[in-house]
């Protein structure tokens, strides 16, 4: 029975709510949840979905959304950083285990070609599962989590190849002329060139021009569209959706508003790929597992048997920690989501017959719940069995690439700080909402980034909860105490410092009990008015402890009417005092000064 949107949102939200919950109470995390939701409320659960390919294309979107994140991540730097397990680490696993399953599908059977298809589809981990479970348990800062990301991207990478592949192995083109492969094939690389190309040299100045509006909405509805409008491109050329997304976030990789555009995204990507969980969950046909018991649960075995094998024996190849090879391997033991885009185009080209894609598919998702159930069972059983021995040499560990200092607000106040920092290289992440600036700032090698600092969601992309200091240094005083009362709630260990732009100011920030607070003009104004001083004659000592005094005072004062802020009365006289106090002071040093000339001459 086909039922409306409504219908399917309540169903897909209160299934998450229900199973996830339960699923991450049990230890099974929430991935699994996930899964099972979709198995109960599937085709073959409840029965209280059934257009199961119609939430399964809608879904994907999640997965393209994940995608576009991750390309955001490949920072030319860090990429290369990671060029010996990517190319290395990631090239050997996709090669070893796609000639294990070719050879496999070869002695299940299967023609060469459709083997072919099988050995690249089950080489393919699930980026979504094996990320989420690293984040989970706090994997991807070892040696071996940095080494599953690394593989991981290279398989993201090589699903291009793949899908460029697939028309050469099939009969349709080799009727249309041996050339006709050969001409899609590089027809698709020449569009990736100029998408690359073209995407490079328009995005940022188009993203700069969006960003000058200072409407949030705006910019989140343009981040929409472009993932939305690479991922169409990509779909026209009978291509997968997620490799436009993927290439978009590249291209935007060392752009100034990766930040905003990581978190403006991240909210749709989460509720979308738990979605495409649910969406695999529904998809497991369990007919096809009924009338092909033997050979779903023989794939199915194989496919976890040696993708763990696989893994383990590259993991002691590449000197990976004997205590996290265990966990590595099975995470990275299921297959992932692009098989089934890899098996339905190959359907589609009538490369691999539709049963056997049947069954691949089912034992693909069964494999992704096999990974969930792996990760239970490593940590009540396993875990003890594969702990760090004293003797084993410690590794290096992959240090989050997170600064110490946030700079929010880079005008001339926070650029001064900032540039003292990098002239003592100290890094710093600079947030800053002027698209103008920005761009200004970068042609001068400074690494700033486009958002609003005010929200929690950039604040946790900058890196605020491992940060040890932040830097308020925004014009508007609203938006610096909206900022201020964020830090302090969410981010306690966080030490703040505070320009302030005038008294009032200074008050609400006192407060709020900040630690450091500097008003913006008080110290030039001071330092000039020292200045004004000599010019007139006074000696340069003279003219400078009148300031020093002068700062005491004011800085005294300011404390001292604190408790008063907002008794009207009670301020101005205490105003009143604090000025006839400054008075006598500089008469007193006035006379002392006078006195001490005498004694000199």
């Amino acid at each position: 029975m086909d039922h409306g949107f409504l219908y399917n949102a309540l169903v897909f939200l209160v299934s998450a709510v229900v199973m996830v919950p339960i699923s991450k109470r049990l230890g099974m995390g929430s991935v699994l949840g996930y899964l099972l939701a979709g198995v109960v409320v599937g085709p073959w659960g409840l029965k209280l979905i059934t257009n199961v390919q119609d939430i399964v294309h809608f879904s994907e979107f999640g997965v393209v959304l994940l995608l576009f994140l991750i390309g955001l991540e490949l920072e030319p730097k860090k990429l290369w950083n990671l060029r010996v397990p990517i190319f290395g680490l990631g090239g050997l696993q996709v090669l070893l285990n796609s000639l294990l399953f070719f050879i496999l599908g070869i002695l299940f059977g299967m023609p060469w070609k459709g083997a072919l298809v099988a050995g690249m589809g089950i080489s393919l981990s699930s980026t979504a599962i094996a990320l989420q479970i690293f984040k989970e348990k706090n994997f991807l800062n070892t040696s071996a989590g940095s080494s599953g990301f690394s593989i991981l991207l290279f398989q993201d990478i090589a699903v291009i190849l793949m899908i460029a592949v697939l028309p050469l192995l099939s009969e349709q083109t080799a009727h249309a002329g041996s050339a006709g492969g050969w001409v899609s094939f590089f027809r698709t690389i020449a569009i990736f060139a100029l998408v690359i190309g073209g995407g490079r040299f328009l995005l940022r100045p188009l993203l700069r021009w969006i960003a000058s509006i200072q409407l949030r909405e705006i910019f989140t509805a343009f981040a929409l569209l472009l993932v939305i409008a690479f991922a169409a491109l990509m779909q026209s050329l009978e291509l997968s959706m997620g490799l436009g997304a993927f290439i978009a976030g590249v291209l935007l990789a060392d752009s100034e508003y990766r930040h905003a555009l990581e978190t403006d995204i991240e909210p749709f990507k989460g509720l979308l790929l738990g979605l495409f969980f649910i969406s695999v969950g529904m998809s497991i046909n369990f007919e096809s597992v009924s009338q092909n018991p033997g050979q779903v649960l023989a794939w199915l075995s194989v496919i976890i048997v040696g993708k763990i094998s696989v893994h383990w024996l590259l993991g002691k190849m590449f000197h990976l920690p004997t205590s996290q090879i265990p966990f590595f391997s099975g995470v990275l033991s299921q297959v992932g989501e692009f098989a089934f885009v890899l098996f339905g185009a190959a359907v589609a080209l009538k490369v691999l017959p539709e049963e056997t894609a049947a069954i691949l598919s089912a034992a693909v998702a069964l494999s992704m719940l096999t990974t969930s159930v792996f990760v239970l069972l490593y940590d009540k059983f396993l875990l003890q069995f594969f702990t760090a021995t004293k003797d084993e040499t410690p590794q290096d560990t992959i240090e989050n690439e997170f600064n110490p200092v946030i700079i929010a607000g880079f005008g001339r106040f926070g650029q001064i700080i900032g540039r003292l920092l990098y002239a003592n290289h100290i890094t710093a992440t600079v947030l800053d909402f002027e698209p103008d600036q920005i761009e200004l700032l970068r042609k001068f090698g400074f690494k700033v980034y486009y958002g609003d600092a005010t929200r929690m969601d950039l604040l946790q992309s900058a890196g605020a909860a491992q940060a040890k200091i932040l830097v308020v240094a925004i014009d508007d005083v609203e938006d610096s105490l909206r900022l201020i009362d964020l830090a302090k709630e969410h981010f306690p260990n966080l030490q703040i410092f505070a320009r302030a732009r005038n008294v009032q100011h200074v008050y609400k920030l006192m407060d709020r009990q900040v630690q450091v607070i500097e008003r913006e003009t008080f110290e030039s104004s001071l330092k000039m008015g020292t200045e004004v001083l000599k010019s007139l004659g006074w000696g340069a000592f003279q003219a400078m402890q009148a300031g020093h005094r002068f700062r005491m005072h004011n800085n005294k004062m300011l404390v001292d009417l604190h408790p008063s802020n907002g008794d009207q009365a009670t301020l101005v006289a205490k105003a009143k005092q604090a000025r006839e106090d400054l008075e006598k002071m500089f008469n007193q040093e006035k006379e002392l000064l006078r006195q001490g000339d005498q004694g000199w001459e």
